[in-house]
């Protein structure tokens, strides 16, 4: 096979500086897009593709007249570690896909898992994990249908790995997609941000704090029911995984091309991950969430959807963050608590590795 040449890449240059893979690669920020964008969309050319939804939307022509719309979505799991206040690798597995299935409001249906096992692994610890995997999905009313499990070599695979698919079903008259956010907009935002990341680098460093902070893993796909059942028009839902909220806001703007603007006092934040990010040098709006969403909707409709919102047990804490603007497009501005003005950009490296 010929070997492949950087020159023959869209816009090559952001890959040149790195001639292997880094963590940063993963992250949810300025890298990964790079990559995404200058290598596999080029090269996994498809219209399907290109939606660059959290999940696929595709049409499947029924016998009569028109179609079914299913939601289509695959996630990798190598959170470390394995298990975290609040949850563990198979609960985040079920929940991360859910919530792919959910950004386009589909109900989700069945889900593929896939277990990558390193040798040496401790049987008690696969038991307790797909344990808890089978109780999320039976949780969150999907059906594991299809699987698969390999092991590697002791040393290759960081104790368990896992992969997931998943499928499901799109309401009629429901159209959710990222470049559907417009000027007049409003920007509203499930519940407090950065849980799950100080969640997770908590154990990591051994910190303990006055409150102990869980993961905010969860499913997300009742709570998006909730909010299409009182408008369906909502323009554009994102779950805030790696990248934390900044990225869910950037990859909004910049696939409508439109301006976002938020007001930094109104984004909650729980305490305790409000210490834990100052002493860790971190910014809450770029630590990642397993179990918040964003949601770009009509001004009209933002006050009554926002209270249906709030009278779910996901989105008791939700607010109304920010607006959609024709100027600046595909730039995220904040106002901060003196009243300036900030551009709030995808990070650029990889803050927390390994949070998912």
């Amino acid at each position: 096979m010929e070997k492949i040449q950087f020159s023959s890449w869209v816009c090559p240059l952001p890959l040149r500086s790195y001639p292997t893979v880094v963590m940063g690669h993963g992250s949810g920020g300025k890298m990964m897009q790079d990559l995404i964008e200058h290598m596999f969309k080029p090269l996994f050319q498809s219209s399907v593709l290109d939606q660059m939804g959290d999940s696929a939307v595709v049409a499947i022509p029924t016998n009569g007249a028109g179609s079914t719309r299913l939601a289509f979505s695959t996630d990798s799991f190598v959170v470390n570690p394995l298990i975290f206040p609040g949850g563990n690798i198979g609960t985040l597995a079920v929940h991360g896909t859910v919530n792919d299935l959910a950004m386009s409001g589909a109900q989700p249906k069945f889900l593929s898992v896939g277990f990558i096992l390193e040798e040496g692994l401790p049987m008690d610890t696969l038991g307790e994990i797909a344990s808890s995997l089978a109780e999320a999905c039976r949780d969150a009313g999907v059906e594991v249908v299809t699987g698969d499990t390999k092991v590697v070599n002791k040393g290759h695979g960081d104790g368990l790995y896992i992969n997931t698919a998943g499928v499901g079903v799109i309401p009629s008259g429901v159209d959710i997609s990222p470049q559907y956010a417009q000027p007049g907009d409003v920007i509203l935002l499930s519940g407090t941000v950065g849980d799950h990341g100080m969640a997770i680098m908590s154990v990591r460093q051994g910190l303990s704090f006055e409150t102990h902070i869980l993961s905010d893993s969860a499913a997300l796909h009742s709570l998006v029911a909730c909010m299409l059942a009182v408008s369906p028009g909502i323009h554009c839902l994102r779950d805030a995984t790696r990248g934390g909220l900044t990225a869910a806001l950037n990859e909004l703007a910049l696939a409508s091309q439109v301006g976002f603007e938020i007001e930094e006092q109104l984004v909650p934040v729980n305490p305790a991950v409000h210490s834990a990010c100052e002493m860790l040098g971190l910014d809450p709006f770029y630590v990642a969430n397993e179990g918040k969403l964003v949601a770009v909707l009509p001004a009209e409709v933002a006050d009554e959807v926002l209270s249906a919102m709030r009278d779910h047990p996901l989105g008791r804490d939700a607010v109304q963050i920010g607006r959609v603007v024709a100027d600046h497009p595909g730039v995220v501005l904040t106002k901060t608590s003196i009243g300036a003005m900030r551009v709030l950009d995808l990070p650029a490296g990889e803050l927390l590795p390994r949070i998912c």
